[in-house]
């Protein structure tokens, strides 16, 4: 299979391209078989991030279940019948326990992620340390000034206090209730003390390693394209 690597920051619009991706590609004249994998269902459980302090780390390489994901990336790679992988609730802001999504021989695999470029320090013994991006045979990079995605980030908090938030099961039914103010104090102070955060340490840094950089104008056009050279 053919393995799409598709990173970038929270509300910068990776899901959304990546459906639309996954779409175009399965109307190509022979239908190849084009699937989707969010890797956000290989977070580790908010169990286990509350265990070990990691929950206003969630998102960050620390809080991925990391063997699990290369386990399956591996056995895809491989070409493995119905490979299994976890299912990630945006309601509950949690992993879904016993549910799985199935993905059997793709032609094309999408996998989007926030941090799926991220790589580490080498090591000093010379050991073999797969990456993520090891898999894929082509990377993008969806890109946004960080103004532009701080204001898409409060849009959508504001969005989702109306919709989503009003849910009983919701993570985030407390911030249901709150006022026009406290919805934009709160929804800055997440984004300035985790996403933002995540981004400069995590994300910026392998823009560069992405095959494409697709960079996003306030208006969700994307008005500038750079590919490698390949």
């Amino acid at each position: 299979p053919y393995i799409i690597g598709m990173a970038g920051s929270v509300a910068v619009g990776k899901s959304t391209t990546a459906r639309i991706l996954r779409s175009l590609l399965a109307r190509w004249p022979n239908h190849p078989k084009v699937d989707l994998v969010p890797t956000d269902g290989f977070l580790l459980p908010n169990a286990t991030l509350e265990r070990e302090g990691l929950m206003n780390r969630k998102g960050f390489p620390e809080s991925y279940d990391l063997p699990t994901l290369l386990r399956f990336l591996s056995e895809i790679k491989a070409g493995r019948r119905n490979v299994t992988a976890p299912v990630y609730s945006h309601l509950t802001y949690d992993v879904i326990a016993d549910k799985q999504i199935t993905i059997d021989r793709p032609d094309i695999l999408i996998v989007e992620g926030l941090n799926v470029l991220q790589t580490g320090k080498p090591p000093r013994d010379g050991k073999a340390i797969p990456y993520v991006s090891d898999y894929f045979d082509f990377s993008i990079y969806m890109d946004a000034d960080e103004e532009v995605l701080r204001t898409w980030y409060i849009d959508r908090f504001f969005s989702l206090r109306e919709t989503a938030f009003q849910d009983p099961r919701s993570y985030f039914h407390r911030y249901g209730s709150l006022s026009d103010n406290e919805t934009r104090q709160t929804a800055n102070r997440i984004w300035e003390t985790i996403n933002l955060l995540n981004l400069r340490e995590n994300g910026l840094p392998t823009r560069q390693r992405a095959d494409l950089i697709l960079h996003k104008g306030a208006d969700h056009i994307i008005n500038a394209v750079d590919l490698r050279r390949i």
